[in-house]
This record gives C-alpha cells, structure tokens and sequence, in this order.
C-alpha cells in the first residue's frame, strides 16, 4: 500500500483532468475534482495490485464500495474501477483504465 500513499491527478488526454486523489497511511482518501465543484472521500484498502474504496461522502452522492486493480509504474499509477455492485475488472482496457499522475 505505501506505493500507493499520495496524491495522484489525472493529466490532460484522459477522460477527467485536474481529478485527484490523496491517498493516506491512515487508510483513508480524498478526491477532488475542481472544474465540476466536486469533493469525495472515503476509506480504502489496497495490495498486491488490488483496491477496494468504499466511498462514504461525495458531492453528487455516488457512494458505495467501487472494487478495482492499479498498477504504479514510478510516478504514474493505472487504476481500472467497477461501479458498485458489478464485478472487480481483472485486466486494465481503454473502457475501465485511467492514467494518473504523481504530484509533489
């Protein structure tokens, strides 16, 4: 999980740029997507390339818990997530995968 701890932005080219999340030690995220006024947060678990973030507060109130994969590959992290509910993606495809960006 430590590889994972930090804040990490979609770049432009992907589908929500200036979308970050900060992922902490204590276990917990935030996300934040400025351009559309929207703030979201919550608690994850992560390892060995898996994640699960259940979503407790967001500003459209799209919560719940979203399963995935993520790869980092150094300051560049792949993330593919289901919507809740539907099965835990099991390989990274354009439809599911975003790119972010280390910050800091």
């Amino acid at each position: 999980m430590t590889d994972l701890l930090g804040k990490w932005e979609q770049p432009e080219g992907q589908p929500l740029p200036g979308l970050w999340f900060e992922f902490k030690g204590d276990g917990t995220y935030q996300a934040e997507l400025a351009s559309m006024g929207i703030l979201s947060s919550g608690t994850y678990v992560a390892a060995e390339g898996k994640i699960d973030m259940d979503q407790t507060e967001h500003t459209l109130g799209w919560l719940g818990k979203f399963e995935g994969i993520y790869a980092i590959e150094g300051d560049t992290l792949k993330l593919a997530l289901n919507n809740p509910g539907e099965a835990r993606p099991v390989e990274f495809t354009l439809q599911n995968t975003r790119i972010y960006q280390r910050l800091g």
